[in-house]
């Protein structure tokens, strides 16, 4: 007597048909798709065996349904970026959505870094020191008349001088560092004058 091979749920003979397994147990393919097979996002048909099944943060589409939402381009295989649940290329979205380097006018594509300052966004490459023209980064800078300024561009241009050590004096303000006569118009002269009397370096606290 042959020994019977059976689909799991259905109990119909797997003899000869195209079965898939799951947990060890054959199914035939209609009641695995009905079982198993996830929904397409967009068009809320089970996504066969025989189709691909793309998948996005537990979201699934059958490949002909996966596209930008606004131009409806495929995005198989291409990058994208998400916008109150929808799926948008990189183009829309950057057209849409991103923002425009304040330096060079041109949009920050999604994916790539951007530095912010007071409401203002540049590209990584485009954010420099006026005066050295080096990327700034993540370090401390000094903006000043529409310009940002590194710390060394800054003191070498613009800051002030104790008399008698010659250092710059200097304070911290959030990300950049502003010197205190940006702060204190007219207190030049009578700190100045101060260190001259002392004959000393004195630190002012404001």
């Amino acid at each position: 007597m042959t020994e019977r091979f059976d689909c799991h749920y259905c109990k119909e003979s797997l003899f000869g048909k195209k079965y898939l397994l799951r947990e060890e147990n054959p199914y035939c393919v209609k009641c695995y798709e009905n079982l198993y097979s996830n929904t397409c996002e967009e068009c809320k048909k089970p996504i066969g065996c025989d189709g691909k099944d793309l998948s996005y943060k537990d979201r699934h589409w059958h490949e002909a349904c996966f596209h930008c939402f606004q131009c409806q381009r495929s995005l198989v295989d291409k990058p994208f970026a998400a916008k109150d649940e929808h799926l948008i290329c990189t183009e829309c979205y950057s057209n849409e959505y991103s923002s425009r380097c304040n330096e060079c006018k041109k949009t920050i594509m999604p994916g790539t870094r951007k530095m912010e300052y007071k409401g203002s966004s540049w590209h990584e490459t485009c954010f420099i020191c006026s005066r050295c023209q080096q990327p700034i980064g993540t370090k401390s800078f000094i903006p000043k008349e529409n310009q940002n300024f590194c710390v060394a561009c800054y003191e070498k241009q613009f800051a002030m001088q104790c008399i008698q050590c010659k250092k710059v004096s200097h304070q911290y303000n959030g990300t950049a560092r502003l010197h205190y006569t940006d702060l204190l118009p007219g207190l030049t002269e009578k700190l100045a004058a101060y260190t001259f009397l002392k004959n000393r370096c004195t630190q002012m606290r404001y």
